[in-house]
């Protein structure tokens, strides 16, 4: 065979070679949208919301793809380019915002909250930026409050009006450091501290300093409930009886807490920032991704509005985000530079599990077996009612004000049932009751609990009857009432 027929037979062999990887790998792409598309197959159905995905590798987008409509009332699909309330996991940059106002040299993390924020009571022990930031400060949430006020959330709510009730409460949770417990609160003010410290709205700088840099040009924070956004998915709840979907979108202004829009395609320019750090350099990366440790030495799995921890054997960097009928999840593997965004515009989408499963389809190869025992018992287990006579009931009938909250709930004896009747401002106008529908039962020595929403009232006695209580409500304790 002269040279230039060998030369020939062995250029043909090369690419009949890469001919093959070349097949082979779309083969592969194909297996793998096909199982990705499998994860979003209940939202193929017509006249479904659903969600927005993105898969990042190496700094680019591998798979990207809308399922579902971004608007039902128009009829207009869902798309990578799609606008989404991500709700909590607007966190993350908010804490990059005050790590970038230190870097500034306009705050410390180490500053007590009460530098910026003077009206905040003085609840004794220091609460320092770095307590808001691990969720460890013992601040009572701020949402929960508003429910608890009977504040419509269905309405305008500003930051004075979050402000105003936050002033109002006289204790904490728990002493700063001590615990960790998942507080908006803390991050409704950090919002605030933002605009104290640089002069700017967390809307304005964040632009200015995070997504303008990362050429995120589909990224805010809405802090008008008024503003238009190009490209925005309206979200929705479904029926209770699964024939059709209701409307359910914010009209806070409050940021800090949640309140980015943004999308697939925006979050992968955040998303290699963590590799490749255009905005705050290693040093920033180093410090938003620390975890926290309480004042016992114990480390968190928490680090500045991300959670930290393995999935099946990889580490994995998170946070999910639920605002309205809008869900969300950014979910990172560092070690594979492997992400997956997910958003969604329907309350039951759970975006969460979504991500994981699409992260299974790309990277099951590498992770552990799933565990196959069944998770441990997590949930808070229903106390038994215990019967109360008549007499025993009445005693708790009757009006309690809490200055904490700016009402009063009203007690009364229904049908043989203690339930809240009423709930009103110091002029006597009504408040949303959000405890309507419910009974409250007796599951403990003057111990009511509002239906099985794990809602506590614990009353002290005086005289013939209740004199008061304290009301817990998960991320907020010890709510104090006297009665009238």
């Amino acid at each position: 065979m002269a040279w230039w027929q060998r030369i020939a037979s062995g250029s043909a062999a090369i690419v009949l070679f890469w001919s093959g990887c070349i097949a082979a790998s779309k083969n592969s792409d194909e297996k793998s949208a096909a199982a990705v598309d499998e994860v979003f197959g209940d939202l193929a159905k017509a006249g479904s919301p659903g969600c927005a995905l993105g898969v990042y590798r190496d700094g680019k987008i591998i798979y990207a793809k809308g399922y579902g409509l971004a608007n039902l009332e128009e009829n207009v699909p869902i798309t990578p380019q799609s606008v989404f309330d991500i709700g909590s996991t607007s966190k993350q940059f908010t804490s990059a915002s005050i790590l970038l106002l230190e870097k500034q040299g306009k705050l410390s993390v180490n500053d007590d909250v009460r530098k910026y924020l003077p009206e905040l009571p003085d609840y004794g022990p220091k609460i320092t930026i770095l307590h808001l930031l691990n969720h460890t400060s013992g601040l009572r949430d701020y949402l929960t409050l508003m429910e608890l006020a009977g504040i419509n959330t269905d309405s305008v709510t500003t930051d004075d009006d979050a402000l105003a009730l936050i002033h109002r409460q006289k204790a904490l949770n728990f002493a700063p450091g001590g615990d960790w417990l998942y507080s908006n609160t803390g991050f409704f003010l950090l919002s605030v501290i933002v605009k104290r410290a640089s002069g700017k709205s967390l809307r304005d700088f964040a632009a200015e300093n995070i997504f303008t840099p990362l050429e995120m040009a589909h990224t805010q924070y809405r802090d008008d409930h008024a503003a238009l956004i190009a490209n925005r998915a309206l979200a929705y709840d479904e029926r209770e009886k699964k024939d059709g979907y209701t409307l359910n979108v914010s009209y806070f202004e409050q940021t800090g807490d949640g309140a980015v829009h943004t999308s697939v395609e925006d979050l992968l320019k955040w998303d290699e920032n963590f590799y490749s750090p255009r905005v705050g350099g290693q040093d920033f990366l180093k410090g938003i991704q620390e975890r926290g440790k309480l004042n016992s030495g114990k480390v968190l799995d928490y680090a500045k509005g991300l959670f930290i921890a393995d999935y099946r054997g990889l580490p994995a960097v998170s946070h999910g985000g639920a605002w309205g009928g809008y869900r969300a999840e950014l979910l990172r593997f560092p070690e594979q530079h492997f992400s997956v965004a997910c958003l969604c515009n329907v309350g039951n989408a759970n975006p969460t599990k979504r991500a994981h499963e699409v992260a299974d389809v790309y990277l099951g190869s590498l992770m552990q077996p799933r565990d196959q025992r069944k998770p441990e018992e997590t949930e808070r287990k229903e106390k038994n009612e215990i019967s109360l006579t008549a007499q025993q009931s009445e005693s708790y009938a009757g009006d309690y004000w809490s200055e904490e909250l700016g009402v009063a709930y009203r007690l009364a004896v229904i049908e043989g049932r203690i339930k809240v009747v009423a709930v009103r401002d110091a002029s006597g106008l009504p408040r949303v009751n959000n405890f309507s529908a419910e009974v409250l039962r007796s599951t403990g020595t003057d111990e009511l609990q509002v239906g099985k929403s794990g809602v506590t009232l614990h009353f002290g006695h005086g005289g013939d009857g209740a004199s008061g209580f304290t009301l817990d409500a998960g991320r907020t304790k010890g709510i104090a009432f006297q009665r009238r």
